[in-house]
């Protein structure tokens, strides 16, 4: 596939996804259409493990929205299709991931933070400024409560403040700050962890995670039992990864 505002490529279980419009990486209605489309390729793929989102540039992941697509005759396309990348990655079943190398605001952030996994390097700035510019972010006021909780949502969106990428750690909205000189090579590192294991065993067990986010306990545990039962303990890995730990020895996965 080719495309203008974006890179796509798949290479061994990780599909990545370049916004590819530096400095900012603006969000653009044409470059999301983009984003949507490779969204809806990977959803049918049963070989992705790693959903990567990267960005061009060094300066910015992306510093939202383009503001030109807030117009009153543009706001209802780019909600649609803005929202519309939300919607295709809940339904999907592959891990996702942002490597954040430089600002991320406004719709980057939400993009950012809707990922299941989020790399930061030590240079990264990180907030929802929309305030300031007379309006508010309608998925960090859905996602951010479920993450980070109440009080650190309504200070970020009533505000409007920029936090550092340490301060996106210690509340929950980054996994892990990494030096910003070799950053590659740090990302690559840490992402090693998940790609070693199984494939589907991965996808059922993000499966169990996300079905319990808005029931209650009880109701999350019976729905992760039917899928642990019906759906992890039915793969060939997990027959695999309990024989291989009684017999002491490592398990060669075949992510089946």
């Amino acid at each position: 596939m080719g495309f203008e505002h974006i890179t796509f490529e798949k290479k061994d279980k990780v599909a990545t996804i370049t916004l590819n419009e530096p400095p900012s990486n603006w969000l653009t209605i044409l470059m999301m259409k983009e984003i949507n489309q490779v969204l809806l390729d990977v959803k049918k793929d049963p070989t992705v493990q790693l959903l990567v989102f990267d960005a061009a540039g060094g300066k910015a992941f992306c510093d939202g929205v383009d503001v030109a697509d807030h117009t009153p005759d543009r706001v209802d396309e780019m909600i649609e299709v803005f929202h519309g990348m939300f919607r295709i990655m809940s339904s999907m079943d592959v891990t996702t991931v942002a490597l954040v190398n430089g600002r991320s605001l406004g719709g980057g952030c939400e993009l950012m933070a809707f990922c299941d996994i989020v790399i930061a390097s030590e240079k990264a700035k990180i907030g929802q400024p929309e305030i300031a510019v007379g309006v508010f972010p309608p998925v960090a006021a859905a996602w951010f409560p479920k993450i980070i909780g109440l009080k650190k949502t309504m200070e970020l969106l009533l505000t409007g403040k920029i936090i550092s990428a340490k301060e996106a750690e210690a509340i929950g909205l980054v996994n892990v700050v990494l030096p910003a000189e070799n950053f590659k090579e740090g990302v690559d590192k840490f992402l090693a962890d998940f790609l070693n294991k199984s494939r589907p065993v991965a996808m059922w067990t993000r499966r169990a995670v996300m079905a319990g986010l808005n029931v209650d306990f009880i109701e999350a545990l019976k729905v992760s039992e039917m899928i642990y039962m019906q759906g992890c303990m039915a793969t060939d890995d997990a027959k695999e990864g309990i024989s291989a730990f009684m017999e002491k020895r490592k398990a060669v996965f075949k992510d089946k």
